[in-house]
Formats: C-alpha cells, sequence, structure tokens
C-alpha cells in the first residue's frame, strides 16, 4: 500500500474558511487512509510552508526498491484533487500509475537529492 504524508500545519490552507467538509482537508486525507487506499502520516512541517497544503505521496516497498520515488504536491485539496489523489493510490501510486492529468499542475519538482534530504 502507498504512503501519504501531509503536513498537519497547512492542511487546510488552500481551501481555509470556504472548506465545508467537516474536519476540512486533514478530514479527506483520513478518510482517503480509511478506506485503504494509503497509509497516511501527518507531521508537523515538510519544509514547504509557502506551498499550502503539502501532500507526498510515497511509493509502496516493491514500487521503491524497482526505483520509484515519493511524489510530492502542493494545494491539494478539496473533493476533486482529493478523490484523483485517492484513484492514483488505488491503482497503485508512485511508480505503478502515472499521475492523473488532473493533478500534474500540483507536482512539485524535486530531485533524489531533495528526497534524500526530506
Amino acid at each position: 500500500m502507498p504512503g501519504l504524508t501531509a503536513c498537519s500545519l497547512c492542511a487546510g490552507e488552500t481551501l481555509g474558511d470556504t472548506d465545508d467538509c467537516p474536519g476540512g482537508q486533514a478530514g479527506r486525507l483520513r478518510e482517503v487512509a480509511a478506506r485503504g487506499a494509503a497509509r497516511l502520516t501527518f507531521v508537523e512541517c515538510l519544509d514547504e510552508c509557502e506551498r499550502g497544503d503539502v501532500v507526498v505521496a510515497r511509493p509502496t516497498r516493491a514500487a521503491r526498491h524497482a526505483g520509484a520515488r515519493p511524489v510530492w504536491f502542493e494545494r491539494l485539496a478539496g473533493d476533486p484533487a482529493t478523490g484523483l489523489l485517492e484513484e492514483w493510490l488505488q491503482a497503485g501510486g508512485p511508480g505503478r500509475a502515472p499521475v492523473p492529468d488532473g493533478l500534474t499542475p500540483m507536482v512539485i519538482a524535486r530531485t533524489a537529492e531533495d528526497d534524500e534530504r526530506g
């Protein structure tokens, strides 16, 4: 199962007070995990504060061993984007399925060195 890491401090920033989902974006991500699409981890900071709603999709162990790298997203918020994220994770996520077109504008370009630093 892919992993999902989200910043607990910036979850909900993108939609702010206009988000009518109980629990906001953090609630959406918890639901994705509850439905078995990913293992969810909230961390205090991903050091990308200016981007808002930063989420990192982590490959499965097998995909990682095959060379897959985590995929970082910015401003990933709301039902449509979260739905696309969940579908992609259910399809295998990083290294197993291509990032959906609707999520590609949210991808943060990172190098392997960036991934090693965190």
